[in-house]
């Protein structure tokens, strides 16, 4: 299943078959004189699944918040489905039509229902009827496996739950990529599997997703490679298998001697 069928085209796409979804090209970004990110470069093929890990202040976030421009970077290519991101209005809004983001932190309005937070941005930006838009969004909620919360408030749900909606939510646009910004480090540790578990459904229908974690068991399962980031800088890419059983530098192998250590 792919969630872009039958999704209008914005504009006329530019990739051509066989290009990358996600093309990133010596992308550098500052925060003021912290050098954040250091020509890091990675392409992402359509339908594949790219899980980000890395200790703290590595950039793993900022980078993916450079895809959808939460973040802009200062030096660097990067396109998404053929559009480069630029200061080009029209290009962000094409691109963030196409790239659904999921949070830590839900993100969710409180003073509207669940199944009001799902039909917002359809409503509104892909122009979809009411009705139309309740059809969807009801249909993602099923998905993840909460249709009898949809006339609920968030303070009503579980922090599981309201990640789920989280989810759902971005679906109900049909994104052509999902991002994912560490989704369960907020979480309760009995809560954190209800929400892996929905994102494996999720890559199993065939959607290209980035997803930044420490959820070694989820990136093991499910990425088709995983990207090693330190200090703004992309060290080591590889299958999960041979990333984990395999690491090349020391930084990788100390970082996962503390992963399993817990520390």
């Amino acid at each position: 299943m792919s969630f872009a069928a039958d999704m209008p085209e914005a504009t006329e796409p530019l990739k051509a078959p066989g290009q990358p979804m996600i093309v990133i090209d010596k992308v550098n970004k500052w925060f003021g004189s912290l050098h954040v990110l250091r020509d890091v470069s990675l392409n992402v093929a359509e339908g594949e699944r790219v899980v980000v890990c890395g200790p703290s202040g590595s950039g793993k976030s900022t980078i993916i918040r450079c895809i959808n421009r939460l973040e802009k970077h200062q030096k660097g290519t990067i396109i998404v489905d053929g559009t480069e991101l630029s200061d080009d209005v029209r290009a962000l809004s094409t691109v963030r039509r196409e790239v659904g983001m999921v949070f830590q932190s839900f993100n969710l309005f409180p003073h509207l229902t669940i199944l009001e937070n799902c039909t917002l941005a359809p409503i509104w930006v892909r122009k979809l009827r009411k009705a139309e838009a309740e059809e969807v969004a009801m249909t993602y909620l099923r998905r993840v496996k909460i249709p009898e919360q949809a006339k609920k408030y968030p303070h009503q749900l579980s922090g599981g739950q309201q990640q789920r909606v989280a989810i759902a939510r971005a679906l109900c646009m049909r994104p052509k990529v999902m991002l994912f910004d560490e989704p369960t480090s907020a979480l309760d540790p009995e809560m954190i599997k209800e929400v892996l578990e929905t994102m494996i459904e999720l890559v199993e229908s065939g959607m290209t997703m980035i997803c930044v974690t420490h959820e070694m068991g989820f990136a093991r399962r499910v990425a088709d490679r995983v990207v090693f980031m330190d200090a703004g800088e992309i060290v080591e890419i590889a299958p999960p298998k041979e990333l984990f059983e395999n690491p090349k530098t020391d930084r990788l192998k100390l970082f996962l001697s503390q992963i399993l250590s817990g520390h």
